[in-house]
């Protein structure tokens, strides 16, 4: 039998008495895991351990067992929380606090699973306030949600769905139903005390007055069918007063001083976490634009601590929601060649180059020293052995060294990548002070290949890039004074910035680097002589070239996610008051109003006070469109391969749903849209809602006049309602001429 066939046999024995030796547990174990009987196989493993505690086998078998059950527990309890499975991730939780009770994400777990069902029934309560059309209520129960899940999708919908159905500019804070009634007020020149009077008669609302308040200030005030929060505005905002509500139908009225706005406005505390924005950089917004009472930053936690009145606390949150957004990133896919090839040409004749006249002894030894001229006799010519030698070499190589990094970065943030090696260079310094010292020191010099990218991400899915390619190389090593070591390092390096679409690819090429060198050696002047030169000496032909060729590619892996319009403007209220509610009136509402030093307005009679008119008596309000209009903007002329901008408007109550049809072989959205149909883009506007869509010109619009167009419009109300749609604006885009492209 051959050594081999032992050795083979021996190691199957062995494997053998392995087998055998294995315990019978661990066999066990793995047949109920293949089972998908987890918990028993622990339990098998766990009875195995009391029996025998010193096993190591046993323990880290069990160890292993107890980091994949703890691992599935937690990818379930992910997928329950997603589907909203509540009582299956209550049950996931309870076995994974028995398996591993000292787990980091267990109480992490504990807390979502504990206020998801709460979640879900505050989503529901918002969701019915919306359609109740009490958008302030709704609004305050979805910034909790969102304050608590800043990533849920529900809750951002619900707030998107709120911002659209609140006009812009008659954004004001939730009042009762009484605040609402239409009211006609014609007062000239009239006591303020009388005129509240007469609207609490009429309203069945209780007014309050500060000490500070005169209530013998006279005004004139002309209002039609106008409810009466406007009023109150209106005429609080021309004698310089402010409004507390104390309940929903008492009010509190006091001057619009400082001091006072300190007694009586009541302020509140947000905390507020960010997860993209540098809080920094959110504290000097806040105190630009909200200007914030008071705020305090906590740069370990990313957090915010605002306190203000609700009105500017209301603004803080849309703030926030508009900065607070995830950076984009780009993947760069790069590949850096260096193409070398090298010539070597050596023919001819090397001739000796000394020749030698004097005495040669017997041993072919040539005697140093003095020469007796005597033996002049001896005199030999003599030359170096061999005494021609022929060259006949030829060599050539190529070489293609090759670097294919992918760089993961940031918006507006630099990566660099270093392939290659750091060579030391030595240097010495002497001090003769006190005897003479030496000291070394050594840096190093990055040699090879050094790549600085820094991308910018654009709106339109194109990469602004500043590429910095430097290519260096070893040429040979030099010894300074004192035996310092330094090198001369060849280098070619390029600087540029360029702007590629997302998936294009560039070529940097061009630095090259050609040396031809030519030399002879060999009889003075007949070497040099062509052809028959190479009989006379070595001819050298040496040419070496080189080029680096870079290519790079960007691929968005993340684009800047922007809110929807209705979420990135929000009132502002005026200077002194920011947040506060917009004065402007409903669009059928009338008035005039004159200050009391005016002396009442001129070319109108002088009326006796009258009485507010009662609800009853009041016009009826104009009544909802019957016709719903959706009004069609486009960019009417942009660039060859240029962003065209389109926006869909509509200013009536009801939602509109509807297609908007463009041609996919000349313009495709900015963005891509996963299932998207080519030509059709699904459009959805809330109630007086507003969006934008940004599409981006292709080669073959260069040129042409598109079209974009509005089909399958309906519209549907709170109540059930469909009235009419109709659109309106031409989608008409005139796109230039790429004159760039080759005739």
């Amino acid at each position: 039998m051959k050594p081999t066939q032992h050795l083979t046999l021996l190691l199957l024995a062995a494997c053998a008495l392995l087998q055998s030796c294995a315990h019978p547990a661990l066999r066990q174990s793995e047949e109920l895991q293949r089972a998908n009987q987890w918990q028993q196989a622990d339990e098998v493993l766990q009875q195995a351990l009391k029996e025998a505690p010193r096993n190591a086998e046993l323990g880290a078998a069990a160890r292993r067992l107890r980091e994949q059950r703890v691992q599935r527990l937690l990818l379930q309890l992910e997928t329950q929380r997603g589907a909203a499975r509540w009582d299956a991730a209550l049950e996931s939780l309870q076995q994974l606090r028995e398996i591993d009770p000292h787990h980091p994400r267990l109480a992490w777990y504990a807390a979502e699973v504990e206020r998801g069902p709460r979640q879900e029934a505050q989503l529901k309560s918002a969701r019915a306030l919306l359609k109740e059309g009490r958008l302030d209520r709704a609004e305050k129960l979805a910034r909790e949600l969102l304050a608590e899940s800043p990533q849920n999708p529900a809750v951002q919908l619900l707030l998107s769905q709120i911002a659209q159905a609140r006009p812009l500019e008659y954004a004001t804070g939730e009042l009762a139903p009484a605040f609402q009634k239409p009211v006609t007020l014609e007062f000239r020149e009239a006591p303020l005390r009388q005129v509240f009077e007469a609207l609490a008669r009429a309203s069945n609302i209780n007014f309050v007055f500060d000490k500070d308040v005169r209530g013998d200030q006279r005004i004139t005030v002309f209002l039609r069918q106008v409810t009466l929060d406007e009023a109150m505005r209106v005429i609080l905002s021309t004698q310089q007063l402010e409004r507390k509500l104390l309940n929903d139908s008492s009010v509190l009225i006091y001057p619009a001083t400082q001091a006072k706005q300190r007694e009586h406005q009541e302020l509140v505390t947000r905390t507020l976490y960010l997860t993209n924005a540098d809080v920094k950089q959110v504290q000097a917004l806040l105190r630009t634009i909200a200007k914030v009472r008071d705020i305090h930053i906590d740069e370990r936690l990313n957090l915010l601590v605002v306190r203000d009145t609700p009105e500017v606390l209301r603004l803080v949150d849309r703030l926030v929601a508009s900065v607070d957004l995830p950076e984009p990133e780009v993947m760069l896919e790069v590949e850096v060649m260096e193409l070398a090839s090298d010539r070597l040409d050596q023919l001819g004749l090397q001739w000796p180059e000394t020749v030698q006249y004097g005495l040669i002894s017997d041993s072919g030894q040539v005697p140093t020293g003095q020469v007796p001229l005597g033996q002049r006799h001896n005199f030999r010519y003599s030359v170096a052995n061999p005494a021609v030698v022929a060259t006949i070499k030829g060599s050539s190589g190529n070489t293609n060294l090759l670097a294919n990094p992918k760089i993961r970065v940031r918006n507006r943030d630099k990566a660099k990548v270093l392939i290659g090696q750091k060579v030391p260079v030595f240097t010495t310094t002497t001090n003769f002070s006190v005897g003479a010292s030496v000291a070394a020191s050594v840096s190093y010099l990055d040699v090879g290949l050094k790549l600085e990218v820094e991308p910018s991400i654009q709106l339109d899915n194109d990469v602004a890039i500043k590429v910095n390619l430097e290519v260096s190389n070893l040429i040979k090593q030099v010894t300074g004074p004192g035996g310092t070591t330094a090198y001369e390092v060849g280098t070619r390096q390029t600087s540029t910035t360029l702007r590629l679409a997302d998936g294009q690819t560039q070529i940097l090429a061009g630095l090259i680097n050609d040396e031809d060198r030519r030399s002879a050696s060999g009889v003075p002047g007949l070497s040099g002589l062509p052809l028959v030169g190479r009989l006379f000496g070595v001819q050298t032909d040496n040419r070496n070239k080189t080029e680096i060729v870079m290519l790079i590619t960007p691929r968005i892996v993340r684009n800047l996610a922007l809110p929807d319009a209705a979420l990135m403007q929000s009132p502002g209220g005026v200077d002194a008051s920011p947040g506060a509610a917009s004065a402007r009136f409903r669009p059928e509402a009338k008035a005039g109003v004159g200050l009391s030093s005016a002396g009442g307005l001129a070319g109108l009679p002088r009326p006796a006070p009258s009485p507010v008119a009662p609800p009853q008596q009041a016009q009826p309000q104009q009544a909802a469109p019957a016709e719903v209009v959706v009004q069609l903007d486009v960019t009417p002329q942009v660039a060859a391969l240029g962003t065209i901008s389109v926006t869909l408007k509509q200013d009536s109550p009801h939602g509109v749903k509807g297609e908007l049809e463009y041609d996919p072989n000349r313009v495709q959205p900015a963005q891509a849209i996963p299932g998207l149909v080519p030509g059709r883009l699904p459009v959805e506007l809330g109630a007086r809602g507003e969006r934008a869509f940004v599409f981006r010109a292709l080669p073959a619009a260069s040129g042409q006049v598109l079209n974009f167009g509005v089909s399958s419009l309906q519209a549907s109300g709170l109540n059930g309602e469909s009235p009419p749609v109709r659109a309106e604006g031409s989608g008409l885009v005139t796109v230039d001429a790429d004159k760039s492209a080759p005739r």
